[in-house]
């Protein structure tokens, strides 16, 4: 017997996750995806993707995947954009969903109901309504693309036009132009460097400030090894904000390095301030003259862009990166009112309930540093969890309590870290590792990143498979001191166990 209907709006990892999980605790899921496929943002072909045909993911391969399924035999630490959507659809297949699926249908309102959630629809060009006995919000943060205020920006001659990373599509059709990139993040970096190493044009980036930026890979070390590991979010718990600050300042300092040897403009010296974002290539095509940096847009006028510090440049074609808008249409006045919901921001509790909207739950709606999936994943079982009674759902009270502290806390005012945002839904969703007198996989799970499979290990949904993946991973990825620091306590052999690992 069913416990329940639950409409799910969005048909991405977020919607697909929860999906999967609340089939599994007994539900009837109904995802409702407006484009013709899933996938969402790792879908090229949907318009709301800000994906372009040839992007590699910038997160590694075992940090940016569901813990259902695996990447192929051949598939690269960091893998193309369709490959990642394979593995969506790999883990859709495997649990059965499909026929939970409704795509071409454009949820146009979702509003409450006297039993329930009322979700309405256009779909083959008629409008439809349905009572669901829960709903789940799952479109995604980066829908809407936002564009900065500057003085003849809209009236922009360039051959190139004006267009936002979001819409990205063609990057050939840029190859010969000098180009200005704004925003001084992840997607405006990637966009410059794209550019400048198939392009003969000039490429300049102009931001408000310069952040640190730190690569990919350290040395053939996956960053995730070093920055999203879970004994790092767990010892946030007893650090001061000053005290993490510090010493991500140290690690940046030593592994980053400061962008102006570069020949970057020089950071704020307070690393909360500055900003951190990643690129593997940016700092080094800055180095070699291929990225010229400049200080923000002061004013265009026709395809002449005028800087901060007076100097202007001929541009071809101007490309935004600046970022997102928080963009919930369908919700009704009533939902929006009661979550407080602005383009920036929304009050719920642990990002995901609301003590007024009981049955209602919104998935994937902060900004965040690293990969997204292993941390939706585990929003999705706390979700499922919670409502199947798998674990104690947070009272009418916890809830009240939880939006007032968002609120204190500023929880959509900063990006949120992935190890972090992961642990934190782990523990509430009650599948957080246990290894047991396995003391290689206990050392192994702090030391390693936060991982789909991490959260597999024990507890509900264990999978058996989980805790030699981890180890496999560990023993080739880590860094050499501390595999060599874990071979001597425990009395192993590297060159054997990192030979394995290779198999």
């Amino acid at each position: 017997m069913t416990k329940g209907s639950v409409a799910i709006v969005g048909g991405g990892i977020g919607g697909l996750s929860a999906a999967r999980y609340l089939r599994s605790q007994g539900f009837t899921p109904t995802v409702f995806e407006s484009h013709s496929d899933i996938g969402g943002q790792w879908n090229t072909a949907n318009p709301h993707s800000g994906v372009w045909p040839t992007m590699r993911t910038n997160t590694a391969s075992f940090a940016t995947k569901l813990s259902d399924v695996q990447y192929p035999d051949g598939v690269k630490i960091f893998p193309f954009n369709h490959q990642v959507l394979a593995m969506v659809k790999d883990m859709v297949e495997r649990n059965g969903l499909a026929s939970d699926i409704r795509c071409n249908c454009d949820v146009t309102r979702l509003a409450r109901a006297v039993d329930g959630y009322e979700v309405t629809w256009v779909e083959d060009g008629a409008t439809q309504s349905k009572v669901f006995d829960r709903a789940v919000v799952a479109t995604g943060r980066f829908v809407k693309p936002e564009i900065p205020e500057i003085e003849g920006l809209e009236t922009f001659t360039g051959a190139g036009g004006v267009t936002h990373s979001h819409r990205y599509k063609e990057p050939l059709k840029y190859r010969d132009m000098n180009i200005v990139v704004l925003g001084g993040s992840i997607s405006s970096m990637e966009v410059a460097s794209d550019q400048s190493l198939m392009g003969v044009g000039r490429v300049y980036l102009s931001q408000r400030r310069q952040r640190y930026v730190m690569p990919k890979m350290l040395a053939g070390v996956p960053l995730e090894y070093y920055v999203f590991t879970v004994e790092g979010a767990t010892a946030l718990d007893h650090l001061s904000k000053e005290e993490a600050l510090a010493g991500a300042q140290e690690f940046l300092e030593v592994f980053g390095g400061n962008p102006a040897r570069y020949g970057a403009p020089p950071p704020h010296v307070d690393m909360a301030k500055a900003g951190v974002t990643g690129s593997q290539h940016f700092l080094n095509l800055v180095a070699e003259d291929r990225i010229d940096v400049r200080p923000w847009v002061e004013n265009i006028s026709g395809d002449q862009v005028t800087f901060a510090d007076g100097s202007t440049v001929q541009a071809d074609a101007i490309i935004v990166g600046t970022g997102f808008d928080l963009h919930l249409p369908f919700l009704s006045e009533e939902i929006a009112r009661t979550i407080n919901l602005t383009k920036s921001s929304l009050e719920l509790m642990e990002f995901t309930f609301h003590s007024d909207l009981p049955g209602l739950a919104f998935i994937g709606l902060w900004s965040q540093l690293g990969p997204y999936p292993v941390v939706l994943e585990q929003q999705a079982r706390w979700v499922a969890y919670s409502w199947g009674g798998e674990v104690p759902g947070p009272t009418i009270e916890e809830m009240r309590l939880g939006v007032r502290d968002s609120v204190i806390q500023g929880h959509h005012r900063e990006y949120r870290q992935q190890h972090e945002m992961a642990v934190r839904f782990a523990r509430l969703a009650g599948v957080m590792p246990d290894a047991g007198d396995d003391r290689e996989l206990a050392v192994i799970l702090e030391k390693s990143p936060a991982m789909g499979e991490t959260f597999r290990v024990s507890g509900p949904d264990a999978d058996p498979r989980a805790a030699e993946r981890i180890k496999r991973l560990f023993w080739f990825y880590a860094p050499i001191p501390l595999k060599r620091e874990l071979c001597a306590e425990l009395g192993l052999d590297l060159d054997g166990v990192q030979a394995v690992a290779a198999e």
